[in-house]
């Protein structure tokens, strides 16, 4: 008895240490996938990534009992709608895959020759380590070789470096129905006097299991640069890439969840080479075509070097990192308005604790106007003198009332460093409501009182002056009422009145479609309202960004939000159906056969999922980093 226990005994150990063989033998992805990777979506761990993702709030909230009406009817449709026609289609069950994703996985589009100004396509290849599931991979394999011969699918064997390989030959033919509806292709188009270029030749698909790994991919050379760094050999990997390691060191470390790299250096550097649209006498065009050489250098984008995200999760919460290396010496265009200076944005004493929203972002506006009009005048001279052109005729006008008038002086030249917003929740129940909830943007000024005249009389050139709300003093300070253009009113055939408000008071410039907004920031000084600044764990959250002094803090109120849209959609569960929303267009189905809102609970019964998230923004010499985090309720912390 003793003798045969220990046999089981080292049968066991042995093959489990045979697994864990396996496992090791599949480096990093970053050690497989090509050097010349332009973009990888990539989770190190699929079993962690899976355990994490059912205990967020909103998998829990997805699961939760109170959700069961509202989740399985849209599931039931979901799965005879979709699923369904696919398993159909492609001849397999999607369930015996389901279990794969054990390990690491990456999906990448890989520039396989591509330079912009050839007929080359970039690659796409994926990754997949299922681990102790490689006997149902290598089963599920020879199950869809065995589907494709018997349709009568061209199937090819290749074998790289050691490595088997399955090739079918592709063609529009081959892409599932309801796939193919989702995403139709698009139809050539016949420019008159131009012959259309020849269609591409049908594409292949490589197939191929080394171990536990799944490989796949649309690129013979990217196949065989992943088979190569498996069976030992030396071609350069995506690690090998400078701008990608310098990413790994700073940006992927402690283990995130999943996690997205994009080499921007060369993406626009090659879309700087895409040839220049010709002039065509047969259908010339109004508008002269801008170089893609002008627009990019102009907006900044060719002086990118990487961009990069990545998501972890811990027992405080979800956080989240987004980084754009963009070097100072070379930052220019849109990525140098966008940058934040470092100073103090955290929420004013005025921004109230209802808010449901707030942002506040310290850019120096007359260093961003500047750059604008570089931008214009680097891109389009036209669109440059087009911008002056307005602004001269606003000076025109203005100028009959005030002749000191002047714009650039007035309103521009008193631009400072400080922008703010906030919402609150909004006044009705409807879901036109949420799109209407009272705002109020809010900027800093060296003479606000001028540069509030200046908005007025700028604003004021579209609208019509007759019967134009008066101007009207309120705590010593004026309001000026700004006529808009009407809106059509829903259920009504005459439009809406509408108004733009604006003050000055503090140092700031307020701007407001709602006149109790601007009402009650006035009163501000004097009210003992609890401001946002003081909410509870809002500060022990900003710590996770990095705190409220790099420049850019923002803050959304989950929980309020979500309150106002179920009791919206419970109010009108058939406001979202009929001609135009996402489902009619992709399945011509009715929207409320998906997602029938009249099932959902009372909002109270799931209010414990949902909470707030805040995010910052800083600025360095290395490039441009933005932080989200969304602290767990507090009635799921255990």
């Amino acid at each position: 008895m003793k003798s045969k226990l220990l046999r089981l005994f080292l049968a066991a150990f042995l093959g489990l240490t045979a697994v864990a063989s396996t496992w090791a033998a599949i480096p990093p992805v970053e050690n497989l996938l090509p050097a010349d990777a332009l973009f990888v979506l990539a989770a190190p761990d699929c079993t962690a990534l899976r355990a994490a993702s059912h205990q967020s709030p909103q998998w829990l909230f997805w699961s939760d009992p109170a959700m069961k009406p509202f989740h399985d009817k849209f599931v039931a449709k979901w799965d005879a709608e979709f699923v369904a026609p696919l398993e159909r289609d492609l001849g397999v069950k999607l369930g015996d895959f389901a279990g794969l994703p054990q390990g690491q996985f990456a999906l990448a589009l890989t520039q396989n020759g591509w330079n912009g100004s050839n007929n080359v396509n970039p690659g796409i290849l994926l990754l997949l380590d299922t681990r102790n599931q490689s006997d149902v991979l290598r089963t599920n394999l020879a199950g869809l070789r065995k589907k494709w011969t018997a349709a009568g699918k061209p199937l090819q064997t290749e074998t790289l470096h050691g490595i088997d390989f399955s090739v079918i030959t592709l063609s529009s033919n081959d892409v599932p129905g309801v796939l193919a509806k989702i995403f139709p292709t698009s139809q050539p188009v016949q420019e008159l006097g131009r012959e259309n270029p020849p269609p591409p030749p049908p594409g292949k698909l490589f197939v191929g299991q080394f171990a536990s790994l799944l490989i796949a991919g649309n690129s013979r050379a990217d196949v065989d640069t992943v088979a190569a760094r498996l069976t030992g050999g030396s071609n350069p990997s995506l690690n090998d890439n400078p701008l990608f390691a310098a990413d790994r060191l700073s940006q992927f470390h402690g283990a995130p969840l999943y996690y997205g790299w994009f080499n921007a250096k060369t993406f626009f550097d090659a879309l700087v080479h895409l040839p220049e649209a010709g002039s065509n006498p047969d259908a010339p065009s109004p508008m002269p075509a801008i170089p893609w050489k002008k627009i990019l250098g102009a907006s900044g984008f060719t002086g990118l070097k990487s961009i990069s995200f990545s998501c972890r999760q811990s027992r405080d919460g979800v956080e989240a990192d987004f980084f754009i290396s963009a070097p100072e010496a070379t930052r220019q265009g849109l990525i140098r308005i966008i940058s934040a200076n470092q100073k103090d944005a955290n929420p004013p004493p005025f921004v109230p604790a209802d808010a449901v929203k707030f942002w506040r972002w310290r850019a120096d506006g007359q260093q961003s106007w500047a750059t604008l009009l570089k931008m214009l005048g680097d891109v389009s001279p036209v669109a440059l003198a087009s911008l002056n052109s307005f602004l001269d005729i606003a000076n025109s006008s203005a100028q009959q009332q005030d002749p000191d008038f002047d714009i650039r002086k007035n309103l521009i030249g008193n631009l400072g460093d400080d922008w703010i917003s906030y919402q609150k929740k909004p006044v009705g129940t409807t879901l036109a409501d949420l799109n209407q909830a009272p705002s109020i943007f809010i900027f800093a000024a060296s003479h606000p009182d001028q540069a509030a005249l200046a908005v007025k009389s700028v604003m004021g050139l579209g609208g019509s002056q007759e019967n134009a709300p008066p101007t009207r003093d309120f705590l010593g300070r004026k309001i000026y009422a700004i006529p808009l253009r009407p809106a059509a009113a829903s259920g009504t055939a005459t439009p809406a009145a509408r108004a733009l408000y604006c003050t000055a008071s503090g140092g700031y410039v307020a701007l407001s479609g709602s006149a109790s907004m601007i009402e009650d920031y006035l009163r501000s000084a004097e009210s003992h309202v609890k401001p946002l600044r003081e909410k509870d764990g809002l500060a022990e959250a900003a710590q996770h960004v990095g705190g409220t002094g790099n420049g850019l803090f923002g803050y959304e109120n989950q929980g309020e939000q979500m309150r106002a849209l179920f009791t919206a959609l419970k109010n009108s569960p058939d406001s979202l159906s009929g001609e135009g929303n996402l489902l009619m267009g992709l399945w011509g189905g009715n929207l409320g056969d998906w997602l029938d809102f009249s099932l959902l609970p009372d909002y109270d019964q799931v209010a414990k999922y949902f909470y707030f998230t805040v995010y910052s923004g800083s600025t360095t010499a290395d490039g441009l980093t933005f932080k989200f985090f969304s602290p767990r309720p507090p009635q799921l912390r255990q």
